[in-house]
């Protein structure tokens, strides 16, 4: 295709002959290039499976013997959020990330026909990674992926070769100003209060949360944002959030448990924390400090979901700390 370009181009009809040739040399060698890297890069497939009862939507990616990469996300996205982190960690490792019931591809049942806890999707992911085959893995949490991600770690701590934590609390440390009103909905999840959390479940709500503390957020896709947003604006499902909010409540008391896991276990961990995010404030990412001895921070230049902005360094630190960490366990 690319000769039959040059042989049509009139522009290319001036040149000499041996000039032509080094031109159509260089145009194949880059076509060719291209076709390669294209060849080359890890293929995303998408799947869903029925574990404890519901449907799990995941995405998955490279070699099915290579080390595993459990990628959980945060609210309201989905694993969505690593579309992009996904292909850059597949030619070496074996990436997996899937959707809590109620969020992305998978099933959403009605509230009074699942149990919306963290003790629950803690225990429905449990069980996707028993079904998937996952025996030992690195973990990456982000947001709610750290209440249900650690109760995964602490209750099989010989599965967890390493941990990636992204703007994840496991501290008193990281719950700010930001968690006031929260705090009050979990004392009476009525009347003002409710009213109040379901705001935050509205567009101008998430498109802060991806917005808000980004160096350029001219930079930022819009898609992610309102992706998330139609997931949300389904029937029934600002009531799962409501449900998941209130949920929230059980995590802090089991903080200490969490802790005594990564002083016993002590697995290496690499923080790549967006350093601006009211939510999961860099006061929530030095305390990890203090419990892990193998632990390796990075507090970044932007929000809440930093992979929309710093996707690229948190790429290269992630196969970096991989490929040091996973080869010693």
């Amino acid at each position: 295709m690319t000769l039959y370009w040059l042989a049509q181009s009139p522009s290319v009809h001036r040149l000499r002959p041996l000039r032509l040739l080094r031109v159509a040399l260089a145009a194949l060698a880059t076509a060719c290039l291209a076709e390669a890297a294209a060849a080359a890069a890890p293929e995303t497939t998408y799947h869903s499976v029925e574990v404890a009862g519901v449907r799990v939507f995941y995405r998955e990616a490279g070699p099915s013997d290579a080390p595993h990469v459990l990628l959980l996300h945060g609210f309201p996205s989905s694993s969505h959020m690593f579309r992009d982190l996904i292909p850059a960690l597949a030619d070496r490792f074996h990436v997996v990330a899937p959707d809590y019931p109620g969020f992305g591809h998978s099933a959403m049942p009605a509230v009074h026909e699942f149990d919306y806890s963290f003790d629950h999707l803690g225990d429905v992911i449990d069980a996707f990674t028993t079904r998937l085959g996952l025996d030992r893995y690195a973990l990456y949490v982000q947001d709610y992926g750290a209440p249900v991600g650690f109760r995964l770690a602490a209750k099989h701590p010989e599965r967890i070769q390493a941990l990636v934590i992204q703007n994840g609390n496991a501290y008193e440390e990281g719950l700010r100003e930001f968690w006031a009103p929260i705090k009050a909905y979990w004392q009476d999840p009525t009347g003002e209060r409710r009213a109040h959390m379901v705001k935050a479940l509205e567009l101008e709500g998430t498109r802060w949360q991806y917005l808000h503390g980004t160096r350029r957020p001219e930079r930022i896709n819009p898609d992610a944002w309102i992706f998330d947003q139609a997931l949300l604006d389904r029937p029934g499902n600002k009531e799962i959030q409501l449900q998941l909010f209130y949920s929230y409540r059980t995590n802090p008391p089991r903080y200490p448990e969490w802790q005594a896991y990564f002083r016993r276990h002590q697995p290496p961990t690499l923080i790549v924390w967006g350093r601006n995010d009211p939510i999961f404030p860099a006061e929530g990412a030095h305390p990890y400090r203090r419990d892990l001895r193998d632990v390796e921070l990075h507090l970044l230049d932007t929000g809440h979901f930093a992979l929309e902005e710093e996707g690229a360094a948190i790429a290269g630190l992630m196969r970096a700390f991989l490929e040091r960490t996973l080869q010693k366990r």
